[in-house]
Protein backbone atom coordinates (compact mmCIF):
# COMPACT_ATOMS: atom_id res chain seq x y z
CA UNK A 1 0.00 0.00 0.00
CA UNK A 2 2.88 2.40 0.80
CA UNK A 3 4.19 2.23 -2.92
CA UNK A 4 0.74 3.19 -3.72
CA UNK A 5 0.40 6.05 -1.77
CA UNK A 6 4.22 7.28 -3.22
CA UNK A 7 2.45 6.98 -6.84
CA UNK A 8 -0.52 8.84 -5.45
CA UNK A 9 1.70 11.81 -4.46
CA UNK A 10 3.54 11.32 -7.39
CA UNK A 11 0.35 11.96 -9.64
CA UNK A 12 -0.54 14.92 -7.31
CA UNK A 13 2.83 16.74 -7.69
CA UNK A 14 2.24 16.17 -11.58
CA UNK A 15 -0.87 18.52 -10.99
CA UNK A 16 -2.94 15.68 -11.74
CA UNK A 17 -5.93 15.39 -10.31
CA UNK A 18 -6.01 11.44 -9.19
CA UNK A 19 -10.06 11.44 -8.31
CA UNK A 20 -12.08 13.80 -11.24
CA UNK A 21 -15.72 14.06 -11.03
CA UNK A 22 -16.43 12.30 -13.84
CA UNK A 23 -15.41 10.92 -17.44
CA UNK A 24 -17.94 11.45 -20.86
CA UNK A 25 -18.11 8.14 -22.30
CA UNK A 26 -19.09 7.18 -25.33
CA UNK A 27 -18.78 3.45 -25.80
CA UNK A 28 -19.07 1.14 -23.13
CA UNK A 29 -16.28 -2.14 -24.32
CA UNK A 30 -19.33 -4.39 -25.45
CA UNK A 31 -20.86 -1.76 -27.80
CA UNK A 32 -16.99 -1.42 -28.82
CA UNK A 33 -16.58 -5.35 -29.52
CA UNK A 34 -19.92 -5.59 -31.04
CA UNK A 35 -20.03 -2.16 -33.57
CA UNK A 36 -16.10 -3.17 -34.31
CA UNK A 37 -16.52 -3.20 -38.05
CA UNK A 38 -18.31 0.21 -38.35
CA UNK A 39 -15.63 1.82 -36.00
CA UNK A 40 -12.60 0.30 -36.86
CA UNK A 41 -13.39 1.27 -40.92
CA UNK A 42 -14.13 4.91 -40.12
CA UNK A 43 -11.56 5.44 -37.83
CA UNK A 44 -13.97 7.22 -34.64
CA UNK A 45 -12.70 8.45 -31.90
CA UNK A 46 -14.13 6.24 -28.74
CA UNK A 47 -13.93 7.36 -25.32
CA UNK A 48 -14.27 4.81 -22.82
CA UNK A 49 -13.12 3.81 -19.23
CA UNK A 50 -12.51 0.18 -16.95
CA UNK A 51 -10.25 -0.83 -14.30
CA UNK A 52 -7.32 -1.78 -15.33
CA UNK A 53 -7.03 -6.00 -15.38
CA UNK A 54 -3.53 -7.01 -16.25
CA UNK A 55 -0.39 -4.58 -17.76
CA UNK A 56 2.09 -5.89 -20.22
CA UNK A 57 4.43 -3.46 -21.35
CA UNK A 58 7.40 -3.91 -23.71
CA UNK A 59 9.37 -0.52 -22.87
CA UNK A 60 8.01 2.22 -25.39
CA UNK A 61 4.41 0.28 -25.40
CA UNK A 62 2.30 -1.67 -23.12
CA UNK A 63 -0.71 -3.84 -23.52
CA UNK A 64 -3.73 -3.25 -20.84
CA UNK A 65 -6.66 -5.27 -20.27
CA UNK A 66 -9.62 -3.37 -19.03
CA UNK A 67 -12.95 -4.62 -17.48
CA UNK A 68 -15.94 -2.61 -17.75
CA UNK A 69 -19.57 -3.82 -16.56
CA UNK A 70 -20.10 -5.54 -19.28
CA UNK A 71 -16.79 -6.59 -20.67
CA UNK A 72 -13.24 -6.68 -21.36
CA UNK A 73 -11.31 -4.82 -23.85
CA UNK A 74 -7.41 -4.62 -24.59
CA UNK A 75 -5.85 -1.35 -24.93
CA UNK A 76 -2.45 -0.35 -26.48
CA UNK A 77 -0.21 2.70 -25.29
CA UNK A 78 2.54 3.78 -27.51
CA UNK A 79 5.01 6.55 -26.20
CA UNK A 80 5.30 7.92 -29.79
CA UNK A 81 1.73 8.60 -29.31
CA UNK A 82 1.30 9.55 -25.96
CA UNK A 83 4.91 11.40 -25.93
CA UNK A 84 5.06 12.96 -22.02
CA UNK A 85 1.59 11.34 -20.84
CA UNK A 86 3.18 7.95 -21.52
CA UNK A 87 5.03 7.84 -18.28
CA UNK A 88 1.99 8.80 -16.10
CA UNK A 89 1.37 4.99 -16.86
CA UNK A 90 4.45 4.75 -14.04
CA UNK A 91 1.83 5.74 -11.28
CA UNK A 92 -0.75 3.43 -12.71
CA UNK A 93 -1.51 -0.05 -11.01
CA UNK A 94 -3.67 -3.31 -11.49
CA UNK A 95 -7.10 -1.92 -9.95
CA UNK A 96 -6.57 1.29 -11.18
CA UNK A 97 -9.53 3.02 -12.83
CA UNK A 98 -8.66 4.79 -16.62
CA UNK A 99 -10.13 6.37 -18.69
CA UNK A 100 -8.85 5.75 -22.47
CA UNK A 101 -9.48 7.86 -25.75
CA UNK A 102 -8.64 6.78 -29.39
CA UNK A 103 -9.45 4.46 -32.16
CA UNK A 104 -9.97 0.92 -32.61
CA UNK A 105 -8.18 -1.89 -34.34
CA UNK A 106 -7.45 -5.22 -34.50
CA UNK A 107 -3.94 -6.93 -33.53
CA UNK A 108 -1.93 -9.36 -35.40
CA UNK A 109 -3.93 -11.92 -33.24
CA UNK A 110 -7.26 -10.41 -34.09
CA UNK A 111 -7.78 -9.26 -30.86
CA UNK A 112 -10.15 -5.99 -30.79
CA UNK A 113 -8.05 -3.26 -29.28
CA UNK A 114 -8.36 0.86 -28.74
CA UNK A 115 -4.69 2.35 -29.93
CA UNK A 116 -5.13 5.14 -26.88
CA UNK A 117 -4.75 8.66 -28.20
CA UNK A 118 -5.26 10.31 -24.25
CA UNK A 119 -5.65 8.52 -21.51
CA UNK A 120 -7.32 9.80 -17.73
CA UNK A 121 -6.52 8.75 -14.40
CA UNK A 122 -10.35 8.16 -12.80
CA UNK A 123 -9.67 6.14 -9.74
CA UNK A 124 -5.96 5.48 -7.83
CA UNK A 125 -7.00 2.14 -6.04
CA UNK A 126 -4.60 2.34 -2.59
CA UNK A 127 -4.84 -1.36 -2.31
CA UNK A 128 -3.76 -4.46 -4.03
CA UNK A 129 -5.97 -7.07 -5.48
CA UNK A 130 -5.73 -10.39 -3.19
CA UNK A 131 -3.16 -12.65 -5.12
CA UNK A 132 -4.45 -14.92 -7.64
CA UNK A 133 -7.53 -12.34 -7.73
CA UNK A 134 -8.33 -13.61 -11.63
CA UNK A 135 -10.62 -16.29 -10.62
CA UNK A 136 -10.98 -15.30 -6.83
CA UNK A 137 -12.04 -18.19 -5.53
CA UNK A 138 -11.51 -18.18 -1.58
CA UNK A 139 -15.17 -18.40 -0.04
CA UNK A 140 -14.31 -16.35 2.69
CA UNK A 141 -13.02 -13.51 0.87
CA UNK A 142 -15.85 -13.44 -1.69
CA UNK A 143 -18.64 -13.65 1.06
CA UNK A 144 -16.75 -11.25 3.26
CA UNK A 145 -15.68 -8.81 0.42
CA UNK A 146 -18.38 -9.62 -2.15
CA UNK A 147 -17.19 -6.23 -4.43
CA UNK A 148 -13.35 -8.09 -4.85
CA UNK A 149 -15.86 -11.43 -5.88
CA UNK A 150 -17.60 -9.34 -8.44
CA UNK A 151 -14.43 -7.51 -9.89
CA UNK A 152 -12.52 -10.95 -10.38
CA UNK A 153 -15.21 -13.36 -11.25
CA UNK A 154 -17.87 -11.66 -14.04
CA UNK A 155 -20.03 -14.77 -13.84
CA UNK A 156 -20.82 -13.82 -10.31
CA UNK A 157 -21.53 -10.69 -11.81
CA UNK A 158 -23.33 -12.10 -14.55
CA UNK A 159 -25.86 -13.97 -11.70
CA UNK A 160 -26.80 -11.14 -9.83
CA UNK A 161 -28.04 -9.53 -12.73
CA UNK A 162 -30.27 -12.60 -13.16
CA UNK A 163 -31.45 -12.71 -9.85
CA UNK A 164 -32.89 -8.82 -10.43
CA UNK A 165 -34.19 -9.90 -13.48
CA UNK A 166 -36.32 -12.50 -11.66
CA UNK A 167 -37.58 -10.26 -9.39
CA UNK A 168 -38.61 -8.08 -12.58
CA UNK A 169 -40.54 -11.01 -13.73
CA UNK A 170 -42.08 -11.81 -11.26
CA UNK A 171 -43.49 -8.49 -10.80
CA UNK A 172 -44.82 -8.02 -13.55
CA UNK A 173 -46.21 -11.79 -13.78
CA UNK A 174 -48.43 -10.00 -10.26
CA UNK A 175 -48.87 -7.26 -12.14
CA UNK A 176 -50.06 -8.15 -16.05
CA UNK A 177 -52.65 -10.60 -13.18
CA UNK A 178 -54.12 -7.42 -11.55
CA UNK A 179 -52.25 -7.50 -8.08
CA UNK A 180 -51.44 -4.39 -6.65
CA UNK A 181 -47.82 -4.12 -5.03
CA UNK A 182 -47.83 -2.91 -1.08
CA UNK A 183 -45.56 -2.25 1.63
CA UNK A 184 -46.07 -3.18 4.70
CA UNK A 185 -44.08 -2.75 8.32
CA UNK A 186 -40.30 -4.00 8.55
CA UNK A 187 -40.89 -2.76 12.62
CA UNK A 188 -43.73 -4.41 13.96
CA UNK A 189 -44.85 -4.45 17.84
CA UNK A 190 -46.47 -7.89 17.54
CA UNK A 191 -44.16 -10.76 15.21
CA UNK A 192 -46.79 -12.97 13.29
CA UNK A 193 -47.55 -14.81 10.35
CA UNK A 194 -45.17 -17.73 10.67
CA UNK A 195 -43.32 -19.75 13.41
CA UNK A 196 -39.69 -18.18 14.28
CA UNK A 197 -37.60 -16.47 16.99
CA UNK A 198 -37.30 -12.95 15.58
CA UNK A 199 -35.14 -10.02 16.21
CA UNK A 200 -35.51 -7.53 18.95
CA UNK A 201 -35.01 -3.43 18.92
CA UNK A 202 -36.56 -0.95 20.43
CA UNK A 203 -38.06 2.42 19.38
CA UNK A 204 -36.59 5.03 21.05
CA UNK A 205 -39.70 7.90 20.04
CA UNK A 206 -42.44 5.79 21.34
CA UNK A 207 -40.54 3.67 24.13
CA UNK A 208 -41.46 0.47 23.28
CA UNK A 209 -39.66 -2.84 22.04
CA UNK A 210 -40.88 -3.58 18.76
CA UNK A 211 -39.67 -6.87 16.46
CA UNK A 212 -38.48 -7.30 12.67
CA UNK A 213 -41.11 -8.91 10.71
CA UNK A 214 -41.07 -12.87 9.73
CA UNK A 215 -43.84 -12.51 7.58
CA UNK A 216 -45.65 -10.16 6.21
CA UNK A 217 -48.95 -12.46 5.93
CA UNK A 218 -51.39 -10.13 8.69
CA UNK A 219 -50.42 -6.60 7.73
CA UNK A 220 -51.09 -7.94 3.60
CA UNK A 221 -54.54 -9.67 5.15
CA UNK A 222 -55.56 -6.90 6.69
CA UNK A 223 -55.56 -4.73 2.82
CA UNK A 224 -57.85 -7.60 1.98
CA UNK A 225 -60.49 -6.54 4.98
CA UNK A 226 -59.80 -2.75 4.02
CA UNK A 227 -61.56 -3.74 0.12
CA UNK A 228 -57.85 -4.83 -1.78
CA UNK A 229 -58.54 -8.33 -3.65
CA UNK A 230 -55.45 -9.09 -5.27
CA UNK A 231 -52.44 -8.09 -3.51
CA UNK A 232 -48.38 -9.02 -2.72
CA UNK A 233 -45.20 -7.41 -1.38
CA UNK A 234 -41.45 -8.28 -2.52
CA UNK A 235 -39.94 -8.14 0.63
CA UNK A 236 -37.18 -8.76 3.51
CA UNK A 237 -37.81 -10.94 6.42
CA UNK A 238 -36.20 -11.87 9.57
CA UNK A 239 -35.69 -15.06 11.41
CA UNK A 240 -33.38 -15.00 14.64
CA UNK A 241 -32.24 -18.49 13.67
CA UNK A 242 -29.29 -19.99 12.60
CA UNK A 243 -27.30 -20.22 8.96
CA UNK A 244 -26.43 -23.07 6.77
CA UNK A 245 -26.71 -23.93 3.13
CA UNK A 246 -31.24 -23.14 2.64
CA UNK A 247 -31.38 -21.10 5.67
CA UNK A 248 -29.93 -17.36 6.19
CA UNK A 249 -31.79 -14.98 8.93
CA UNK A 250 -31.90 -12.36 6.69
CA UNK A 251 -33.88 -13.49 3.12
CA UNK A 252 -36.22 -12.11 0.59
CA UNK A 253 -39.39 -13.49 -0.02
CA UNK A 254 -42.90 -12.23 -2.37
CA UNK A 255 -46.00 -12.58 -0.26
CA UNK A 256 -49.47 -12.57 -2.32
CA UNK A 257 -52.94 -12.44 -1.35
CA UNK A 258 -56.09 -12.94 -3.10
CA UNK A 259 -59.50 -12.59 -2.54
CA UNK A 260 -62.41 -15.15 -3.73
CA UNK A 261 -60.36 -18.10 -4.39
CA UNK A 262 -58.88 -20.96 -2.26
CA UNK A 263 -55.32 -22.50 -2.06
CA UNK A 264 -56.71 -24.39 -5.50
CA UNK A 265 -57.29 -21.01 -7.48
CA UNK A 266 -53.34 -20.47 -5.44
CA UNK A 267 -52.26 -23.62 -6.96
CA UNK A 268 -52.63 -23.14 -10.52
CA UNK A 269 -50.64 -19.66 -10.06
CA UNK A 270 -47.50 -20.81 -8.10
CA UNK A 271 -47.91 -23.57 -11.29
CA UNK A 272 -47.99 -20.66 -14.08
CA UNK A 273 -45.50 -18.20 -12.10
CA UNK A 274 -42.73 -21.26 -11.11
CA UNK A 275 -43.18 -22.64 -14.92
CA UNK A 276 -42.86 -18.93 -16.75
CA UNK A 277 -39.97 -18.27 -14.18
CA UNK A 278 -37.94 -21.59 -15.89
CA UNK A 279 -39.06 -20.68 -19.55
CA UNK A 280 -38.04 -16.76 -18.99
CA UNK A 281 -34.72 -16.36 -16.71
CA UNK A 282 -33.63 -19.85 -17.44
CA UNK A 283 -34.28 -20.70 -21.15
CA UNK A 284 -34.85 -24.29 -20.80
CA UNK A 285 -37.12 -27.52 -19.42
CA UNK A 286 -34.58 -29.03 -17.60
CA UNK A 287 -32.30 -27.79 -14.85
CA UNK A 288 -29.84 -28.95 -13.02
CA UNK A 289 -29.56 -29.16 -8.90
CA UNK A 290 -26.10 -30.23 -7.74
CA UNK A 291 -26.32 -34.04 -9.39
CA UNK A 292 -30.21 -33.86 -9.67
CA UNK A 293 -32.25 -33.09 -13.20
CA UNK A 294 -35.42 -31.22 -12.67
CA UNK A 295 -37.99 -32.06 -15.19
CA UNK A 296 -40.30 -28.60 -15.41
CA UNK A 297 -43.18 -30.21 -17.19
CA UNK A 298 -47.02 -29.26 -16.09
CA UNK A 299 -48.90 -30.15 -14.38
CA UNK A 300 -46.75 -31.21 -11.51
CA UNK A 301 -47.37 -33.54 -9.43
CA UNK A 302 -49.64 -33.75 -6.06
CA UNK A 303 -48.90 -35.92 -2.93
CA UNK A 304 -51.04 -35.70 0.44
CA UNK A 305 -48.63 -35.07 3.25
CA UNK A 306 -50.54 -37.70 6.28
CA UNK A 307 -50.61 -40.61 3.41
CA UNK A 308 -46.94 -39.70 2.91
CA UNK A 309 -45.50 -39.71 6.39
CA UNK A 310 -47.75 -42.40 7.54
CA UNK A 311 -46.48 -44.36 4.49
CA UNK A 312 -42.93 -43.70 5.90
CA UNK A 313 -43.53 -44.17 9.44
CA UNK A 314 -45.98 -47.51 9.40
CA UNK A 315 -48.71 -45.76 11.19
CA UNK A 316 -51.32 -42.98 11.37
CA UNK A 317 -49.95 -39.94 12.57
CA UNK A 318 -52.83 -38.46 13.47
CA UNK A 319 -54.19 -40.99 15.99
CA UNK A 320 -50.86 -41.92 17.30
CA UNK A 321 -50.33 -40.92 21.07
CA UNK A 322 -47.32 -38.82 22.30
CA UNK A 323 -45.54 -41.47 23.02
CA UNK A 324 -45.53 -43.29 19.50
CA UNK A 325 -44.66 -39.99 18.15
CA UNK A 326 -41.48 -39.84 20.82
CA UNK A 327 -40.50 -43.08 20.07
CA UNK A 328 -40.63 -41.90 16.07
CA UNK A 329 -38.84 -38.59 16.79
CA UNK A 330 -35.66 -40.62 18.68
CA UNK A 331 -35.35 -43.23 15.98
CA UNK A 332 -34.60 -40.82 14.14
CA UNK A 333 -33.09 -38.57 15.96
CA UNK A 334 -35.13 -35.39 16.41
CA UNK A 335 -35.15 -33.03 19.46
CA UNK A 336 -37.86 -34.71 21.55
CA UNK A 337 -38.51 -30.99 23.29
CA UNK A 338 -40.07 -29.64 20.56
CA UNK A 339 -43.74 -28.47 20.27
CA UNK A 340 -46.34 -31.57 19.16
CA UNK A 341 -46.76 -30.06 15.76
CA UNK A 342 -42.74 -29.40 15.28
CA UNK A 343 -41.98 -33.14 16.12
CA UNK A 344 -44.23 -34.32 12.97
CA UNK A 345 -43.49 -31.40 10.52
CA UNK A 346 -39.47 -32.43 11.43
CA UNK A 347 -40.41 -36.38 10.69
CA UNK A 348 -41.94 -35.18 7.17
CA UNK A 349 -38.57 -33.01 6.62
CA UNK A 350 -36.51 -35.88 7.02
CA UNK A 351 -38.75 -38.87 5.53
CA UNK A 352 -40.43 -37.69 2.60
CA UNK A 353 -39.24 -34.01 2.09
CA UNK A 354 -36.00 -34.32 1.33
CA UNK A 355 -36.69 -37.21 -1.10
CA UNK A 356 -39.02 -34.93 -3.41
CA UNK A 357 -36.27 -33.87 -6.31
CA UNK A 358 -39.15 -33.03 -9.03
CA UNK A 359 -41.76 -30.04 -8.78
CA UNK A 360 -43.96 -31.64 -6.31
CA UNK A 361 -46.84 -29.56 -4.49
CA UNK A 362 -47.37 -31.34 -0.87
CA UNK A 363 -51.37 -31.43 0.12
CA UNK A 364 -53.38 -30.61 2.93
CA UNK A 365 -51.38 -30.43 6.64
CA UNK A 366 -52.11 -31.10 9.84
CA UNK A 367 -54.27 -28.42 11.26
CA UNK A 368 -51.83 -28.37 14.15
CA UNK A 369 -48.98 -27.23 12.42
CA UNK A 370 -50.74 -24.81 10.45
CA UNK A 371 -52.37 -21.89 12.51
CA UNK A 372 -53.21 -19.23 9.96
CA UNK A 373 -54.87 -21.84 7.33
CA UNK A 374 -58.69 -22.45 7.28
CA UNK A 375 -59.48 -26.37 8.24
CA UNK A 376 -60.27 -28.64 5.36
CA UNK A 377 -63.47 -29.03 3.93
CA UNK A 378 -63.39 -32.66 4.07
CA UNK A 379 -61.32 -33.59 7.28
CA UNK A 380 -61.20 -31.84 10.76
CA UNK A 381 -57.94 -32.79 11.23
CA UNK A 382 -56.05 -31.30 8.29
CA UNK A 383 -55.77 -27.83 7.00
CA UNK A 384 -56.15 -26.44 3.29
CA UNK A 385 -52.65 -25.61 3.00
CA UNK A 386 -49.56 -26.98 0.65
CA UNK A 387 -45.81 -26.89 0.30
CA UNK A 388 -44.27 -26.48 -3.36
CA UNK A 389 -41.11 -28.97 -3.36
CA UNK A 390 -38.39 -28.78 -5.74
CA UNK A 391 -35.11 -31.02 -4.72
CA UNK A 392 -36.28 -31.17 -1.46
CA UNK A 393 -36.63 -27.65 -0.95
CA UNK A 394 -39.73 -25.79 0.51
CA UNK A 395 -39.77 -23.03 -2.35
CA UNK A 396 -43.63 -21.63 -1.55
CA UNK A 397 -46.28 -22.24 1.16
CA UNK A 398 -50.08 -21.68 0.66
CA UNK A 399 -52.74 -21.64 2.31
CA UNK A 400 -56.76 -21.30 2.15
CA UNK A 401 -56.83 -18.09 4.43
CA UNK A 402 -58.54 -18.31 7.97
CA UNK A 403 -61.01 -16.05 8.13
CA UNK A 404 -62.84 -17.13 10.79
CA UNK A 405 -61.82 -14.29 13.75
CA UNK A 406 -63.10 -16.94 16.73
CA UNK A 407 -61.36 -19.82 14.97
CA UNK A 408 -57.94 -17.81 14.62
CA UNK A 409 -58.24 -16.60 17.73
CA UNK A 410 -58.45 -20.07 19.29
CA UNK A 411 -55.50 -21.09 16.68
CA UNK A 412 -52.91 -17.99 18.44
CA UNK A 413 -54.46 -19.42 21.57
CA UNK A 414 -53.31 -23.20 21.06
CA UNK A 415 -49.88 -21.57 20.04
CA UNK A 416 -49.42 -20.16 22.79
CA UNK A 417 -50.22 -22.89 24.95
CA UNK A 418 -47.75 -24.89 23.47
CA UNK A 419 -45.25 -22.11 24.21
CA UNK A 420 -44.10 -22.03 20.32
CA UNK A 421 -41.72 -19.41 19.02
CA UNK A 422 -43.49 -17.56 16.45
CA UNK A 423 -46.25 -15.89 18.65
CA UNK A 424 -45.66 -13.93 21.77
CA UNK A 425 -49.08 -12.90 22.22
CA UNK A 426 -52.58 -13.12 20.48
CA UNK A 427 -52.22 -9.84 17.82
CA UNK A 428 -55.75 -8.29 19.04
CA UNK A 429 -55.69 -6.05 16.25
CA UNK A 430 -55.59 -8.18 13.52
CA UNK A 431 -58.39 -10.09 15.25
CA UNK A 432 -60.51 -6.94 15.71
CA UNK A 433 -59.37 -6.41 11.90
CA UNK A 434 -61.39 -9.97 11.11
CA UNK A 435 -64.08 -9.44 12.96
CA UNK A 436 -64.97 -6.22 10.30
CA UNK A 437 -64.72 -9.48 7.76
CA UNK A 438 -62.32 -10.85 5.43
CA UNK A 439 -63.33 -11.84 2.09
CA UNK A 440 -62.36 -16.37 1.62
CA UNK A 441 -59.18 -15.84 0.09
CA UNK A 442 -56.11 -17.77 -0.76
CA UNK A 443 -52.37 -16.56 0.24
CA UNK A 444 -48.64 -17.39 -0.84
CA UNK A 445 -45.15 -17.44 0.26
CA UNK A 446 -42.21 -17.83 -1.68
CA UNK A 447 -38.81 -17.41 -1.26
CA UNK A 448 -36.77 -15.73 -3.54
CA UNK A 449 -33.32 -16.53 -2.30
CA UNK A 450 -34.15 -20.29 -2.71
CA UNK A 451 -35.97 -19.61 -5.98
CA UNK A 452 -32.86 -18.20 -7.28
CA UNK A 453 -30.73 -21.25 -6.11
CA UNK A 454 -32.99 -24.00 -7.84
CA UNK A 455 -33.33 -21.71 -11.12
CA UNK A 456 -29.54 -21.38 -11.32
CA UNK A 457 -28.03 -24.31 -9.72
CA UNK A 458 -26.08 -22.74 -6.89
CA UNK A 459 -25.63 -25.11 -3.39
CA UNK A 460 -25.84 -22.45 -0.88
CA UNK A 461 -27.79 -19.49 -0.43
CA UNK A 462 -24.75 -17.78 0.27
CA UNK A 463 -24.29 -17.66 -3.22
CA UNK A 464 -27.36 -15.80 -4.26
CA UNK A 465 -27.08 -13.20 -1.47
CA UNK A 466 -24.87 -10.01 -2.38
CA UNK A 467 -23.76 -9.44 1.40
CA UNK A 468 -24.54 -12.26 3.56
CA UNK A 469 -23.88 -11.98 7.28
CA UNK A 470 -20.35 -13.28 8.80
CA UNK A 471 -18.72 -13.25 12.02
CA UNK A 472 -16.84 -10.18 12.50
CA UNK A 473 -13.24 -11.25 11.59
CA UNK A 474 -10.79 -11.78 14.70
CA UNK A 475 -8.03 -8.80 14.65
Amino acid sequence: MDERLEKLEKLKSLGIEPYPYEHERTHRFSEIIKDFERLGDSGEIVRSCGRIMTVRGHGKTAFLTLGDETASLQVYLRQDELQEQFELLKSCDIGDIIGVEGSVFKTRTGEITILVKKFTVLCKALRPMPEKWHGLKDIEIRYRKRYLDLIANPEVRDFFKKRAMVIRLIRDFFHDRGFVEMETPVLQPIYGGGTAKPFTTHYSALDQDMYLRIADELYLKRLLVGGFEKVYEICRDFRNEGFDRFHNPEFTMIEAYQAYTDYLGILELITDLFDSLVRNAVGSRSLMFGEHEITVKVPFQRIRYVDALNAKLGFDILSADAQKIDKACQQYGIDLTLAPGAKIDKLFSELVQVNLIQPTFVMDYPKIISPLAKKHRDDDRLVERFEFIVCGLELANAFSELNDPAEQRKRFEEQLAHREEGIAEVDEDFIEALEHGMPPAGGLGMGIDRLCMILFNKPSIRDVILFPQLKKERS
